[in-house]
């Protein structure tokens, strides 16, 4: 499948969009809160282990994708204010540059700095593999499905919201889909994103929830919720080996 260009010649895993971060038994402890990982002294990685989390009951993982301009607490967003009532743990690192190296040109560096920040976040919280998901809003979903259906040995569930495209450099696994997107987005307009993109994404066989809403390039509380309950809902799903 290719939806929108697929790259030759990258034989290495980061640059065909491979994340290599597995789960594992927690090495350090963490307090629930929110926790910069110091991997970058400008643009780094933030964890958020919500209230009530226990290393003896593996969480529910979102790797979660800011968009264009944004930073690393931005990319808490849309699902930080429910973390705490899910126990959701959210993972949100900077792009390298102002947005995701796929937008500029190819997968690479930001591929590289997202798995050593999940290699950080597994070694410090316990998570459940079978409830490990990929999101993001605006270019960070746009890259979240680039990567998630590249990872889908890993991420059982994408999360979309306001997606531009998807570019996978392939496909690994079948994780489940949850598209978002305004019908009054003047950012990246529905009918030359979403309303295309959704439609392949079935033809190629992706299992896709598509949810429309009357709206502005945003990510409504009440859309946030359905996403997450989705995503709940569906959690026993593990990723496909």
């Amino acid at each position: 499948m290719v939806l929108r260009g697929r790259q030759a010649g990258t034989p290495e895993p980061a640059a065909r969009g491979r994340l290599e971060a597995r789960p594992i038994p927690p090495t350090e402890s963490v307090a629930p809160g929110l926790h910069r990982l110091g991997l970058d002294r400008a643009r780094d990685a933030v964890l958020f282990v919500p209230a009530g989390y226990r290393p003896d009951q593996p969480a529910p993982f979102v790797l979660s994708l800011h968009g264009a301009g944004g930073d690393a607490e931005g990319g808490l967003y849309p699902l930080r204010n429910l973390a705490d009532e899910a126990g959701l743990v959210l993972l949100s690192p900077a792009s390298r540059g102002s947005s995701w190296d796929v937008i500029r040109g190819g997968f690479g560096p930001d591929v590289s700095f997202v798995d050593a920040a999940l290699a950080a976040a597994f070694a410090s919280v316990a998570v459940d593999s079978a409830r490990l998901a990929i999101g993001g809003f605006s270019d960070g979903a746009s890259y979240a499905l680039s990567l998630g259906i590249a990872n889908g040995d890993l991420f059982g569930h994408v999360l979309a919201f306001s997606p531009g495209f998807a570019a996978p450099a392939e496909q690994n696994g079948e994780p489940r889909i949850f598209v978002s997107h305004g019908t009054g987005d003047q950012v990246l307009a529905i009918d030359a994103t979403s309303r295309r993109l959704v439609p392949r994404l079935k033809r190629a066989g992706y299992d896709v929830e598509y949810v429309e809403f009357e709206g502005p390039h945003t990510v409504p509380p009440e859309i946030a919720r359905q996403a997450l309950e989705w995503f709940r809902a569906g959690e026993a799903t593990p990723a496909a080996g």
